[in-house]
């Protein structure tokens, strides 16, 4: 019987929201998704704003229904860009992830119809992810409360949001990069609309602005008065799924996070709570108390005419929706809506209304504008394809672009103008018309443009350096459309200078005869080069070669040189950098230039300083250990090592399955390495033998889920939520539980100095359960919390050891941390010689 239910509500849900007539005959066929998507938003002129902290923290499927389902221009607010995160597709961390993440949003956004934004505006930005955060006091301190405020009302003075909505609540259990968002998200409501709060905004041309409803998410048993429930499980005929489905179709596009999965079409409900309310009834309703469209607005302007009008402008958007999707008869609606409203923005703007009022109304107008305009450019049937003859530019190059205008359409379009929307000091060859282009045709037309000798490089959260412009005029109206090129068009710099390693561990105990290192250069110039190729070095170090010639005779390619450094004997404990440097043609190159390049995100590059971080200390290590390290794709941590001096070889399939085990003395499972690796799981029966036969094992830590759990020799249950059991406090005091335990003396004797200056956090997924076969040897907490004894986790198993630990090594270990490489010597080295 309940299934019989579900079921009945499941159809009577799709039925309340069936298209028309004209919309169910064309999804027997191919819907035109392209042209619904910009045709749906003229039924409303509400705006919906959702927060959050990070890339990802987008409630996906009620923004699908609200943008794709009801039409309502939506936007997300991110703060930061997730640089603190993990990167589950490659090894980028930092800038490079926070890249990632904010290309990846791009793509989930355009699925859904939601417009992108971050408060961050530039890599290493203060408005940064410096990881997890327990405390929104924190969170605002460490980002600069004043900053992100600012940043925080400037934009809602810009998006001008009916609505606001974060992701998440002010409760102790959640991030507190998500507390701070939430917190500033409330605080908007009266100060976006305070002229004394920001004064200088209205300086710069914005004006106060009030949002009209705040909510936040809750549960099902909320207070009835202040909450209301929003069926969102809707099967939509036009995108064939539901609104749930199409926010999972987004949630793919965050890889690097491993978002998204497959869901069925299914009844699910979103409860929203309302806390903030310009409308004195407080109605808990989405849009009670918020004019929807222009029929409802008319209804609050007082000039019968005027009210008329936006009636009319109602009836007539409403008019264009139900001709979908006939193109060739839309175009010219489209065409006459737009002059409307061009007449109602200057006639209200003249007006005598009161002062919020006429701001509200005419940002209405000059949205619904927009959309118009969108959506005669689709209409239209005009398709641009617009490429370049190399998508790397440098400083003073030519380049020729050629833009390829398709009329696919069944009508002929007329007075098209194309043209380039480039940075200001671009040579351009400017504006080029095509009188009439006729239907089925299509015409290729070329620009010939000059990057100025002073161009800024790329910028990878800045706007595209190359845009389209095309313009036509139909039914006496010109409109145009803007259009980002399909790959990414950069300014790089002629070389790109890269050294590997990037991190150099000289060992004071055993100080290094040679450290190789070596340079790559690769040539983004159209041009040959012939590069001399340097290092400049601490005192007392020296290089063989002191120099090096390269040369390069065509763009991409990429050439290296090693140098051999020997540090001084003597050194001392202390960090160093090392500085690389190449030139050509008079002029020296010291950057690397980082290609971040994924199939389903559009080509970045980010670009840094071409050196490396040294660091020297006392290290002790046994001799002729050998390890074998299964990587996981997560960490570096086996390059660290190698670095450092150790014996590493990197495990394979075959490896594990077949392999000699018995030849490694320690065998290291990367973070998290049972997500990544199947071929660890199937044989972690054979790992489990090596120990049992004698081998020592170290396994980096896992979330909950990653089938790690059932794999120790025995039982380890990791702690959830897992935003409980974390230590975030870099900082946070350690108390050693066993001080006699040979592990914390060899062979580096480990001190209170040694947890000094670690990196944005202590440790992640703490054990919550574990067998009293484990020994605990160290205990931590953030402040005011209680201590986790399961940092480290020791077992004897047959004749060998297993150890598990929570702690974030591989962030410590790309930071330079000393203490951090001792502890870990003292970890894989337990029972060698």
């Amino acid at each position: 019987m309940k299934k019989m239910l579900k079921i009945l509500l499941s159809i009577l849900l799709i039925a309340s929201f069936l298209p028309t007539k004209q919309v169910l005959s064309q999804t027997k066929e191919e819907s035109d998704v392209e042209l619904w998507n910009v045709l749906k938003p003229l039924s409303t002129t509400v705006t919906f704003l959702n927060t959050g902290a990070h890339p990802d923290d987008e409630r996906s499927d009620f923004l699908a229904y609200l943008s794709r389902g009801l039409g309502v221009k939506t936007a997300s607010l991110i703060a930061n860009r997730g640089e603190g995160g993990q990167n589950e597709i490659g090894t980028e961390l930092g800038d490079a992830l926070g890249i990632i993440r904010s290309n990846e949003m791009i793509e989930a956004a355009k699925i859904t119809g939601v417009k992108a934004y971050h408060l961050s505006e530039t890599t290493s930005d203060p408005i940064y992810d410096f990881g997890f955060s327990k405390s929104p006091e924190e969170t605002l301190q460490k980002w600069g409360e004043e900053l992100t405020y600012e940043r925080f009302i400037r934009f809602i003075r810009t998006y001008k949001p009916d609505i606001v909505m974060p992701s998440f609540r002010n409760v102790d259990s959640q991030h507190g990069h998500h507390r701070a968002i939430s917190i500033l998200s409330l605080q908007a409501f009266e100060d976006a609309a305070n002229p004394n709060i920001f004064p200088e905004h209205l300086q710069e041309g914005l004006t106060p602005w009030q949002i009209k409803k705040v909510y936040l998410p809750t549960d099902s048993s909320s207070n009835p008065k202040k909450s209301t429930s929003i069926e969102i499980g809707i099967y939509d005929p036009i995108y064939k799924m539901t609104y749930p489905q199409l926010g999972e179709q987004s949630r793919y596009m965050h890889k690097s996070q491993g978002m998204g999965e497959d869901i069925p079409a299914e009844p699910r409900q979103v409860h929203i709570e309302l806390v903030k309310a310009v409308d004195s009834s407080n109605h808990p309703e989405l849009f009670t108390g918020i004019p929807y469209d222009f029929m409802e607005w008319a209804e609050l302007i007082p000039q019968n005419d005027l009210k008329n009008q936006l009636k009319k402008l109602q009836k007539d958007l409403n008019q264009i929706i139900e001709l979908y999707p006939n193109r060739e008869e839309i175009l010219p609606s489209l065409q006459k809506s737009l002059k409307d409203v061009e007449r109602l923005i200057s006639k209200v703007e003249k007006a005598h209304l009161e002062e919020d009022t006429k701001t509200d109304l005419l940002h209405k107008l000059k949205m619904k504008e927009q959309q118009l305009k969108d959506a005669s450019f689709v209409a239209s049937s005009l398709d641009v394809k617009t490429t370049i003859n190399t998508h790397i530019l440098t400083q003073g190059e030519k380049a020729t672009v050629k833009m390829t205008i398709s009329n696919n359409g069944n009508r002929d379009i007329h007075h098209v103008e194309a043209s380039l929307l480039l940075p200001e000091g671009w040579e351009n060859s400017g504006t080029q018309k095509i009188s009439t282009l006729k239907r089925n045709k299509s015409e290729t037309i070329k620009f010939n443009i000059q990057v100025p000798p002073n161009a800024k490089y790329f910028d990878p959260y800045g706007e595209p350096v190359i845009k389209s412009k095309i313009k036509f005029k139909e039914n006496g109206y010109t409109t145009e459309s803007i259009l980002d090129l399909e790959e990414t068009v950069a300014v790089l710099p002629e070389l790109s200078v890269t050294l590997d390693p990037q991190n150099v561990v000289v060992n004071t105990v055993d100080v290094q005869e040679t450290i190789p290192v070596t340079v790559k250069v690769k040539n983004y110039d159209e041009d040959a080069k012939k590069v001399n190729v340097s290092l400049k070095l601490p005192e007392g170090w020296s290089s063989t070669p002191v120099e090096s010639e390269i040369s390069l005779t065509k763009r991409f390619e990429e050439k290296e040189t090693t140098f051999n450094l020997t540090p001084p004997k003597d050194i001392k404990s202390s960090n160093f950098i090392i500085e690389a440097q190449a030139t050509a043609d008079e002029k020296t190159y010291n950057t690397n230039v980082q290609e971040i390049s994924y199939k389903h995100i559009k080509d970045s590059y980010y670009q840094y300083p071409a050196k490396i971080n040294g660091v020297a200390f006392e290290l002790f290590k046994p001799n002729q250990l050998k390890i074998g390290y299964i990587e996981s794709g997560f960490d570096k941590v086996a390059d660290y090592l190698i670095n450092a001096g150790f014996d590493v070889t990197k495990l394979t399939k075959d490896d594990l399955a077949t392999g000699d085990l018995s030849q490694y003395d320690t065998i290291i499972t990367g973070i998290r390495a049972y997500l990544s690796r199947d071929d660890l799981v199937e044989n972690n029966d054979r790992l489990l033998e090596y120990v049992k036969n004698g081998g020592h094992v170290v396994v980096q830590y896992h979330k909950t889920g990653e089938r790690f759990e059932g794999q120790a020799p025995y039982p380890i249950k990791i702690g959830s939520p897992s935003i409980r059991w974390r230590v975030t406090d870099e900082t946070a005091p350690v108390e050693v539980m066993k001080p006699d335990h040979n592990l914390l003396h060899t062979p580096n004797e480990i001190t209170e100095a040694d947890w000094e200056n670690w990196v944005q956090e202590r440790g992640l997924y703490f054990p919550s359960d574990w067998d009293e076969n484990y020994e605990t040897l160290v205990k931590m907490g953030d402040p005011g919390e209680e201590y986790f004894e399961s940092g480290i986790l020791l077992a004897e198993y047959g004749e060998g050891t297993y150890l598990y630990t929570s702690l974030v090594f591989y962030r410590q270990m790309e930071n330079q941390v000393p203490g951090a490489y001792r502890i870990f010597v003292n970890l894989i080295s337990y029972g060698a010689e």
